[in-house]
This record gives structure tokens, sequence and C-alpha cells, in this order.
């Protein structure tokens, strides 16, 4: 295995000092350390991956140096417009290292949205022009790769990247930020879902989220039919739940979101808070980090998610983070007419066993689709 310290050594050594990206599973020892060891000014995680090629241009235009930008291979599609029209060396011709974590790898077991992915993430790159090496366990192989690397992109002047696979770094824990909140997701999840009517549906956000609601209707042998699961894609279940509540006016649609989600494609917010509907529940859980992927602090709890709701068209805006205001507000809430937004503000805590759906990705299509059809006559 590669020792964190000493592969962030590499960077220094070779005097690129600059971090930013997204986090990611496969990375996030890395990017811990990474987080735990540089300020503000060295090290910025963005809403998105190519808001992180943008900044990364950015720093290098003012300070000729090269950037480094990590990222899971399923954002690559968010930093695919900026590497080909603005960091191509047919265009500007930026250098930056590019850190990309391989999830979906051919032949490795891997969860199925990320299988499409892993499985064109090397001919992506290609495609774009973009040389690269593949990062394994090996630590010393690994280290001289990625210093050829670093050497190509200062004589070359375009991105270069490192694909990285799983398991290969050290472990390492986050000095995380504990923010006291009363619940957990999980619970104020439970609260949000037992207040719902037969006939209302969920379209549920990318991570834990989904799985947990997965396994609450599961426990309670509830019907998964009633939800849609956006095990992929994610900051879209805000946009997903749209076209489902412009389609089927007669069902209440709730999108059950996080504040990452939510951050990634913020400028969704004003399409839904002006599409008029009466239909459509927004309700962001917000723990202010990527839970899933290490846990690294997201703006969350440092932006006010009504108000940003509320000059976004939202028609009524809530927030809490007690127990007893989400029992309080969620009649009211559910009640409303016009376009609804609920943020409960929760602490980042989830089980270690929680499961993972059983139904695959195209069973949870089918039955959610019968579902609806049922619902909207």
């Amino acid at each position: 295995m590669i020792s964190v310290e000493r592969f962030f050594k590499v960077f220094l050594d070779n005097e690129l000092h600059f971090f930013t990206g997204v986090p990611d599973s496969l990375l996030k020892n890395f990017v811990s350390y990474v987080a735990d060891t540089l300020d503000g000014k060295n090290h910025t995680i963005t809403s998105n991956e190519g808001a992180s090629i943008a900044l990364a241009a950015g720093y290098h235009l003012a300070t000729h140096k090269i950037p480094v930008v990590y990222m899971q291979n399923s954002g690559l599609g968010n930093a695919v417009n900026p590497l080909v029209s603005l960091t191509s060396e047919k265009v500007y011709n930026i250098p930056m290292l590019l850190l990309i974590g391989w999830r979906g790898e051919p032949n490795v077991k891997d969860e199925p949205q990320h299988v499409m992915q892993g499985a064109i993430l090397l001919k992506m790159l290609e495609t774009m022009d973009i040389p690269y090496v593949i990062i394994d366990e090996d630590e010393t192989v690994s280290i001289r790769k990625t210093n050829q690397m670093i050497d190509a992109a200062k004589r070359l002047g375009k991105p270069h990247a490192l694909v990285v696979r799983k398991d290969v770094f050290t472990p390492y824990s986050l000095k995380k930020t504990v923010h006291n909140f009363e619940m957990s997701r999980e619970d104020a999840l439970k609260i949000a879902t037992d207040s719902l009517t037969e006939n209302d549906v969920v379209v549920s956000t990318t991570g834990k989220l989904s799985r947990e609601l997965f396994e609450y209707r599961a426990n309670n042998k509830q019907s998964h039919d009633k939800d849609f699961l956006t095990v992929g894609s994610m900051g879209h279940a805000s946009m997903i739940a749209l076209g489902i509540a412009k389609e089927q006016p007669n069902v209440k649609v709730y999108c059950f979101d996080g504040d990452g989600s939510v951050l990634m494609h913020a400028g969704s917010l004003s399409t839904i808070g002006n599409s008029g509907l009466e239909n459509y529940k927004h309700i962001v859980f917000n723990n202010g980090a990527h839970e899933s992927v290490g846990g690294q602090d997201t703006l969350g709890l440092k932006v006010n998610f009504p108000e940003i709701a509320k000059h976004n068209g939202y028609s009524t805006v809530y927030s809490v983070s007690k127990m007893d205001e989400l029992k309080k507000i969620l009649p009211k809430f559910n009640a409303e007419k016009g376009v609804s937004f609920l943020e409960i503000k929760v602490k980042m805590a989830s089980r270690n066993n929680l499961g993972r759906p059983t139904k695959s990705p195209k069973e949870n299509k089918l039955g959610f689709m019968s579902n609806l059809l049922s619902n909207g006559k």
C-alpha cells in the first residue's frame, strides 16, 4: 500500500502545493490527510468537479504553478467541458494533475452505478487526449509514475492523470468537525417517511440516505415501489423529482436530498422554485459533510439554504434541527400548496451495519414506474 504521508510529499517535493476537488471513497484517506495538513488557501473542496478544474486553472494563471485536482471517476462528466474547452492544449493549454478514483474498474466488484463509468474511464481520458498512468498498491512504482506524470505536465503544459485503483492508500482518519445536532439523518428520515401518505412518492439522493430509506422500508415491510433511489448522478435527484412532479400533478413528489447534492448543482433550485407546481416537496438533510466518502466538510452549514430557496422562488421554506420541531412542522409542510422547502440539520452519524438496496436499479425503476401509473390515475 502507499503511505498517504509519503505520497503527499511527492507533490510537495515537485512544488505542487495547491489541491482542490470533490472527495471520493477510494481517495478518502489521502484527501483526508490533505484536508488536515493544508490550510484553506492551498486546499479547497468545491461543489462539483467542473468547478475544481476552473479553480485550478485560475490558480495556474495567477502563479504559473501546477495544481492537483482530485475526483471520483463518476464526477469526470462534470469536468469534461472545462477539460476540453479550457485546459486542453488546443485551447489554453493549462497544466494540472488529475487524481481520479477508479470506481467500477472492470473485474473489480463495485456498485451498479459505477460499472459503466468504470468501463469507459480510460477511453474517456484517451478521447480527451489526457495522458494517464494507473496507480496501484506498489508504492515504489506508483511514486515513480507520479513523478513522471508531474514532469510531463510541466513539460507539455496540459492536464495529466493518475488513475487510482481500489484500496491503494494506507488508512487515515479525518479530524472531523463535530456538529452537535440532536438527530441523525436516519432518525429524521424515519420521521419524514412516516409522515407521508399512501400515494406520495420519494426521489432520494445519492449516498447513505437512499440506503437508509431502502432499509427502513424493508424493516417495516413497506413497498419499495414508492421510492426512486438515485444511486448515481449526484446532484440531480431534485430535477428527476421535478420531471416526475410536472407529469404527475395528482401525486405529491418528495425529493429527499443532501447538502452536498444541492450544492453540486445549486442552479436547479431556480428551475424548481419557479416551476409553478403545487405537488413538489424538497427536503434537504444537512449534515455539512460528504459523509459517504470520508466525512470531509461541505459548505452546507455555512450557507442559508432556506433563504436561498426563498429567493429562488420556493413558496414556503422551513429549517429545523430538533426532533420535536420536525414533528411539529411536518403536517404544515406536507399540507402546503406550491413548491416547498424543508431543511433538517442533522449530525453526521450512520450505522456501520447499514445495508445496500437488494433490488437492482432496473428493478427499482420498473416498480416505481408501475406504482406511479396506478397512483396517477
